[in-house]
């Protein structure tokens, strides 16, 4: 690197620097620099002027210019062996359409049908397949979209189509019959349905089909007078036979949640799609399971249980009474909640599981979003279940079921869940609502922590502080014996109906003096100081922490170790901005030993996460690689200064792996 752009880096003009760089025709340095000042397309295409696809793509894809990503995907392409690992680490970051692309190109079909599918182009993935004689494959992708997207008309065209190539007639005209008369694929659907009905032998509907053909123009004129089109209409979906779709509602890669109105009933219902599941293939023993307890709730009519109206199996699909109140997650969502309705909404959720406890089930999957309120406000516990689902590999009693920061020690241990554990879950969402933390942090010696409602309410003390962590505690034996318990010993106690914050009450200071005090105290009861030489200590979660200024450079390097997310890499636990500092993992000690090779691989692969992340280290130095509790190196993040460090706007990437290779 010259005089002139080390100047003005030293000046942090690095875009200036990099401009320069390319300018004396050093690509390589302009595209490093353009990508530490966030010139995503100029990076991309210096890379590319460098010969350096790998690292084009990768760049072109961060800038979303299609162009750029164009003439970096060609040059990419030319060398498969190079182009797979980008496919394979732009699929790890999302960028789904992309590694397909790249996987289509050199050839991986089975590769390329994945990402497609994951993109969410399901048509794609099916005539990779097909194309691939994977007819099956391509099927059940077709067919899983369709569950996730019902009213994507595209993916039911291709799905009939296919079935219409294979012979499948019958399943064929089910499928294509779906398409409504408004839907742009209904014209191509009918020229397929016209096939398999004539493959059926149904002269009749066949004809008619043809007349439908004719008149949207789709089909010369026959001898017989075109029916009139008909005018148009507003779109109207039913699904199951009865249920008129009205909108979705939500969607997941497992599920998607649809608003409808039961015409037979005349009421509003919510259906729950699951997708990729199936009675004959992969999954049907959790799917026997989840039925069974479906039949066993189906018979109950408990207040605090969201009713089950209807199940179909082909789906499998839910169909429950609607819900017009919303989900905690919501509540939770919109601000604090009193100790009262907190505690009112546990009680209910105690009171649902008390009656499912009663007839042999277990929920496994207590958490905000499965509890919803009806028309009065009242709570109801949803997705009775529906936890088998989450996990198809999973046994009866993995203990891998159920969402982590809700989910009991022994669960995540992989222990059977149990009652236990369902109350653990609704302990852990009544801390929520209390403190508006969740339960299920760990420390670094696998021990469960909470905060106490008390530092939250003024009005809560020692008392209220029991009760609620008894619900959480890490052990099974310590909770609470059954549902019921645990209501009593909630209802036992008296709540307030207003939601009171634990600050002081100075007598007459300003409100923004006292909010200013508050926000100290809070921050000075979340650290414990160590003892001289000794790091602090979280109060909350019990892990010991270095703590750092905040300033816009900490900030922005504490974003980058953030970011590449590597287990050599010292954690950076938090930004706390009321107190201007950033708390880091200081869980380690100094090395006292010599690096072996196995060191040396892994702080290199954590500096090259670093570099990809956006900056450099700098100050690579022995004092600065320390081992963790699992006896692995870890390269801390704010490193005190040393004879050799390099200011963070001078070092290279270079500077950093030429320092890496002087430890001993």
């Amino acid at each position: 690197m010259d005089d002139d752009i080390a100047r003005l880096i030293r000046e942090h003009r690095i875009a200036d620097a990099a401009a320069l760089a390319s300018a004396r025709g050093d690509a390589i340095t302009a595209s490093a620099l353009f990508e530490r000042a966030c010139e995503w397309h100029l990076a991309a295409s210096e890379a590319l002027r460098a010969n350096d696809a790998a690292r084009a793509m990768r760049l072109a894809v961060l800038s979303r210019d299609g162009a750029l990503i164009e003439r970096a995907l060609a040059t990419l392409v030319a060398a498969p062996s190079a182009a797979e690992p980008v496919a394979a680490a732009l699929e790890a970051h999302g960028d789904h359409a992309w590694a397909a692309r790249i996987f289509e190109a050199v050839g991986r079909s089975a590769e390329a049908a994945r990402a497609w599918d994951r993109a969410g182009n399901a048509v794609r993935a099916a005539e990779l397949l097909e194309a691939a004689h994977d007819v099956v494959g391509a099927a059940r992708v077709l067919e899983t979209a369709i569950r996730r997207a019902p009213l994507h008309w595209p993916n039911q065209l291709a799905l009939g189509g296919l079935l219409v190539r294979y012979g499948k007639a019958q399943a064929a005209a089910r499928t294509l019959q779906g398409i409504p008369p408004d839907a742009a694929e209904r014209l191509p659907a009918l020229h397929l349905l016209v096939r398999a009905l004539e493959q059926l032998g149904l002269e009749q509907a066949a004809a008619e089909a043809k007349r439908e053909l004719v008149a949207m123009g789709g089909a010369p004129a026959s001898e017989e007078p075109a029916a009139p089109i008909r005018a148009s209409r507003p779109p109207t979906t039913r699904i199951y036979g009865r249920y008129e779709v009205a909108r979705e509602i939500a969607s997941t890669p497992s599920s998607r949640v649809l608003e409808c109105i039961d015409t037979v009933r005349g009421e509003r219902v919510a259906i729950k799609i699951y997708a990729g599941y199936s009675a004959r293939g992969a999954g049907r023993d959790v799917l026997a399971r989840f039925e069974r307890e479906l039949r066993v709730l189906a018979s109950l009519d408990h207040p605090n249980v969201v009713p089950l109206r209807d199940y179909f199996p082909d789906g499998p699909a839910l169909v429950l009474a609607w819900m017009p109140g919303g989900t905690l997650e919501e509540m939770l969502a919109r601000g604090p909640i009193a100790p009262a309705r907190a505690v009112e909404i546990a009680c209910a959720l105690l009171g649902a599981l008390e009656e499912a406890h009663r007839v042999g089930v277990l929920h496994r999957d207590i958490k905000p979003s499965n509890v919803l309120f009806d028309g009065a406000g009242t709570a109801r516990l949803a997705d009775f279940g529906a936890a088998h689902l989450g996990d198809l590999s999973a046994t009866a009693t993995a203990g891998v079921i159920g969402t982590l920061s809700y989910m009991s020690p022994e669960q995540r241990a992989g222990e059977p869940a149990s009652l236990a554990s369902d109350l653990y879950g609704v302990g852990a969402v009544l801390l929520e609502m209390l403190t508006g933390e969740r339960a299920g942090e760990r420390s670094p010696h696998g021990s469960d922590t909470a905060r106490r409602p008390s530092a939250s309410h003024r009005d809560l003390d020692t008392r209220h502080d029991a009760v609620v962590h008894a619900l959480v505690a890490h052990e099974p034996a310590r909770r609470p014996s059954d549902a019921r318990s645990a209501r009593r010993a909630l209802t036992a106690l008296p709540w307030p109906a207003w939601f009171a914050t634990s600050a002081p009450r100075p007598s007459a200071p300003s409100e923004g003096v006292r909010r200013r005090s508050t926000e100290l105290e809070e921050a000075s009861a979340r650290v414990h100081a160590g003892a001289p030489g000794q790091p602090d200590v979280d109060a909350w979660l019990e892990r010991p922490i270095l703590r750092v200024p905040l300033d816009p450079t900490t900030l922005a390097r504490a974003s980058a170790f953030a970011r590449a997310d590597h287990p050599a890499l010292q954690i950076v636990y938090r930004v706390d901005r009321r107190a201007s500092e950033i708390w880091l993992d200081a869980d380690d000690r100094p090395l006292d030993r010599w690096l072996t090779d196995d060191d040396r691989t892994r702080l290199t692969s954590a500096l090259e996460a670093l570099h990809r992340a956006g900056i450099v280290h700098g100050n690579i130095h022995r004092t600065h690689v320390r081992v963790g509790p699992s006896g692995h190196v870890i390269l801390r993040f704010a490193p005190p200064a040393s004879p050799d460090a390099r200011e963070p706007h001078v070092a290279t990437a270079d500077h950093d792996r030429e320092a890496l290779l002087r430890l001993v």
